[in-house]
């Protein structure tokens, strides 16, 4: 059976992951193909409850490394027990963020060393990673303005503007750095210019 693809969407708050991948699922899954769209962390019912450990305001302070690894901790769970076993079967798995988002929150917005998440990253999921990740981007002050709008903000929701500044830059050298498999689409423009762009790069990708 082939294998099915992988695909991640990421972004600072704001950018309208939720919305542009439910625009993408519906083209894959009208081209025939079976999609799973799951999410990190979280994804699985353990991780979920680590996701709520992560993302709550706590009366305990949650160190760095110890956010990192919680974040790894649930990763581990869904790869093994949920993206793996979907894309073994052929279903494609569309992920509202993976590990390129330890990279730009724990690496840049936090500072950890960037070795030692590769080194996470090569241990946790070594063989599974995105075939297409799509880099929705914005500036910081309107990422903001647009997550301002939702419910009370998390744990992440409630950082700096500097955090997500360096999160940001994080994203876009990534990006830079691996143009094979990002997309950076500008997620300032309007609805559906963005879902157009998304629209290109599902005919790209069901083309393969």
């Amino acid at each position: 059976m082939e294998r099915g693809k992988f695909i991640t969407f990421e972004g600072i708050e704001g950018v309208g992951k939720s919305t542009n991948i439910s625009h993408l699922v519906a083209a894959i899954e009208a081209a025939g193909h079976e999609v799973l769209v799951t999410r990190e962390p979280g994804g699985t019912p353990m991780a979920e409850r680590i996701r709520d450990l992560v993302a709550s305001h706590g009366d305990e302070a949650m160190p760095d490394v110890a956010e990192l690894l919680l974040v790894f901790a649930a990763r581990a769970l869904h790869v093994n027990n949920v993206i793996r076993p979907a894309l073994e079967a052929g279903t494609w798995v569309v992920c509202d963020r993976f590990t390129d988002s330890s990279r730009a929150y724990q690496g840049g917005g936090r500072g950890l060393p960037a070795d030692d998440i590769d080194l996470l990253a090569d241990w946790v999921h070594g063989d599974v990673t995105p075939d297409l990740t799509i880099l929705l981007d914005a500036p910081v002050e309107i990422g903001m303005q647009r997550a301002g709008k939702r419910s009370d903000p998390d744990r992440f929701e409630s950082e700096q503007s500097e955090f997500f500044e360096r999160a940001r830059e994080t994203y876009l050298r990534l990006a830079a750095g691996d143009p094979g498999r990002f997309v950076v689409v500008d997620a300032t423009q309007p609805v559906d210019v963005v879902k157009a762009a998304v629209d290109a790069v599902a005919e790209v990708l069901l083309a393969e």
